[in-house]
This record gives C-alpha cells, sequence and structure tokens, in this order.
C-alpha cells in the first residue's frame, strides 16, 4: 500500500485542503493529537503577527466516521481565519463591476492593487516563480509558495504519526541551535536582538523516531532508499537547506572505524553501542533510532530589506516586506517531525501490507 497525498490552498486564501489515499481501514485517529501538532507548528520563539489570527484546527470531510478511518481517501479543510481581510484581493471568481457605481468601483480595485507585489525578495520564490509563469503580480508567486502550506503537510504527517504509535513506532524533535546559538538563553537573546534590527534568523532541528523494526525501505531500486526518500521530503520543506541523517557530513572527517557502527549479540539479540548511521544502512532500517538533522535558512521576508529590483519597472529598489516571523526554526522541526512520518509510515506499510489495521498489525506481530 502507498501513501499519496496532495494539498491545495492559498496563505491567505478561503483554506488549506489535503487529500490522503492509501490509509487502510479500521484506525483509531486522535483529533486532539493532530489538532496539537498543528497548534505546535504556529508556536515557538520568534513568530509573527499572523499566528495571532490563525488558530489552525483540521475538519475531516471524508474517508473517516465515527473517528475510524474507513479505507476511502481522506480529505481535511483547514480554514484560513485571515481569509476575512483577504476576501476581495483573494476572491476565487472574477470581480463583477456591471452593478457597481464608480465609487465602489475604485473602492475595489484600490483593494486590488494595495495587494499586488512587483518588488523580488531575494531567496524566496519570487524571482523564478514570476518567470515561469509569466507572472506579472508576484502575489500569484507568493500566495502558494508560503510557508503556509505546511500547516496541511502537518495535519496529513499527524496522521501518519497517529498510525505510526499504533505500533510502537514514536517520532519528536529538538531545537538543536538558533542563529548558531544552542544555550536556550543565547537563543532567546539573539531571536529578541534580529527583531529589533528587522532581519531574520536560521536554525538547525532534529528529528528522532524510535521502535523501529528492521528492513524498512530497500537497497534494490535508488527510489526505494529510505534515506533518500527522508531526505527528499525534508529538504521539500521552505527554507530548508541540507538534511543529514546520522553522522552526515562529519563522516567526511573520519575514519571508517570511527563511522560504522560495531555489532555485537546480546541476550539473544543484535545490539550497538553507537548509532553514527543515524538508523538507516543500505537504505534500509537496521532497528536503531533514526535520527535526520536539519538546517534551515533565515526567513527570506525581513523588516530590514534587501536591496533587490521591481519586475515591472525594472528599477533598483529595496525587496517587499510583508506581515513575517523573526525565527520559525522550533514551527520548522513539527513540519519535519511529520513529513518524516509521512515517508515513514509508507514504508512501514510498504513492507507489511494489509487494507485494515487488524490486518497489517498481524502481518506485523508475525514478522517479530
Amino acid at each position: 500500500m502507498t501513501i499519496r497525498f496532495l494539498t491545495s490552498g492559498e496563505s491567505h486564501g478561503k483554506c488549506l485542503n489535503a487529500i490522503i489515499e492509501g490509509i487502510g481501514f479500521g484506525y483509531e485517529l486522535d483529533f486532539d493529537f493532530i489538532n496539537n501538532e498543528l497548534k505546535n507548528r504556529q508556536q515557538g520563539k520568534g513568530r509573527g503577527g499572523r499566528m495571532k489570527i490563525e488558530t489552525d484546527t483540521v475538519e475531516i470531510k471524508s474517508g473517516v466516521r465515527f473517528g475510524v478511518t474507513t479505507g476511502s481517501p481522506i480529505c481535511l479543510e483547514i480554514k484560513n481565519k485571515d481569509f476575512e481581510n483577504w476576501k476581495i484581493p483573494m476572491s476565487v471568481e472574477k470581480v463583477d463591476f456591471s452593478n457597481l457605481d464608480e465609487a465602489q468601483k475604485s473602492e475595489i480595485l484600490s483593494k486590488i492593487e494595495e495587494k499586488k507585489i512587483t518588488k523580488l525578495r531575494p531567496g524566496h520564490a519570487d524571482y523564478a516563480g514570476s518567470i515561469k509563469f509569466g507572472a506579472c503580480d508576484i502575489r500569484d508567486i507568493l500566495e502558494r509558495s508560503s510557508a503556509r502550506e505546511t500547516a496541511t503537510r502537518v495535519a496529513v504527517g499527524a496522521i501518519c504519526q497517529n498510525i505510526l504509535q499504533k505500533f510502537g513506532i514514536n517520532g519528536s524533535f529538538k531545537t538543536v541551535s538558533v542563529g548558531g546559538k544552542k544555550e536556550e538563553n543565547e537563543i532567546d537573546l539573539a531571536i529578541e536582538n534580529s527583531k529589533k534590527e528587522g532581519v531574520s534568523l536560521g536554525g538547525v532541528v532534529q528529528v528522532v523516531f524510535e521502535g523501529l523494526p528492521v528492513g524498512l525501505g530497500s537497497f534494490v531500486h535508488w527510489d526505494k532508499r529510505l534515506d533518500g526518500l527522508l531526505a527528499g521530503a525534508l529538504m521539500s520543506i521552505p527554507a530548508i537547506k541540507s538534511v543529514e541523517i546520522g553522522l552526515g557530513k562529519e563522516v567526511a572527517n573520519l575514519t571508517g572505524d570511527m563511522v560504522h557502527d560495531e555489532i555485537f549479540y546480546k541476550d539473544n539479540k543484535i545490539t550497538r553501542k553507537t548509532n553514527n548511521a543515524g538508523g538507516i544502512e543500505g537504505g534500509m532500517t537496521n532497528g536503531e533510532n533514526i535520527i535526520i538533522t536539519c538546517a534551515m535558512k533565515p526567513i527570506p521576508t525581513m523588516r530590514k530589506p534587501l536591496q533587490s529590483v521591481d519586475i515591472k519597472t525594472k528599477t533598483q529598489t529595496q525587496a517587499h516586506f510583508e506581515r513575517a516571523d523573526t525565527c520559525a526554526v522550533e514551527a520548522c522541526g513539527t513540519v519535519a517531525l511529520n513529513m518524516a512520518a509521512i515517508i515513514i509510515l509508507n514504508a512501514f506499510l510498504d513492507k507489511f501490507g494489509g487494507d485494515s489495521y487488524l490486518e497489517t498489525l498481524r502481518n506485523y506481530e508475525a514478522s517479530k
């Protein structure tokens, strides 16, 4: 069974949606857990004003009956409360001016014009996206390329986490550093100083999954290797610039005897004293914890704007600023955790199969 999901929606549109295919029959979902993950995505030091407006909760539209999955596609929705302030500039329908007087028409056009963007932001999707689609208004690029889209990924991932937990597999994340600072008091000070200066901060997060069986993933085909799948999924998160498994890039600086985890046999089972591989060898889980470290760049939208170009006039200008976070590293950790959960559950179901929870559970128990 393969999990597939699609998301839709814009940052200031009516809502965000996702459709998930591949979740079998009979999994009881914990809605409080799912909504708590969405809440976690909105929290963290350095978040901006948008988080004070939105209170993300998921509404399941289909694929679940009496709190239990039915085996059919799951459709979910997260409403954008801020859409109330964007009804005109983000209208889905063509604006009808036929029954409006000149004053009303002028007011609507003014609201639309006010939200148009032509000043490119370095580090964002603005330039490449506008060239790709031939868009004159960067708003058409910004709305979908915004990290707001990750709310739906968190909802999908939370469902996957919920299912993994039923098999004793649990995930977590921690913030390793922010702006190069590792101590909490130093991080707090760095965020506060950056906020005053109008600049943003990136950082490093680490995701860990425990309780994994041996053999998820495969060495047989390149696109079945679990580390490759995890790296691709996590690199797809906006602002993530590197993904490392286990020791990561540090393996290039060490000798083999310092990198590879020696194998021992104790109490009738294979054991290790180290986990430098981060739980994955040959593209497969080896029974140790999966450890993934991700580096997030500073957010491109800043109150202290960088030099840029107006794509309409081709004149030198300062980059566009729109309400943004100073730091979203903790939020990024929640997104990374849930993206990893999607990939890991998919590999789990690929190995143990089954159209229902009970069938998959039987297959899993029989493999032990």
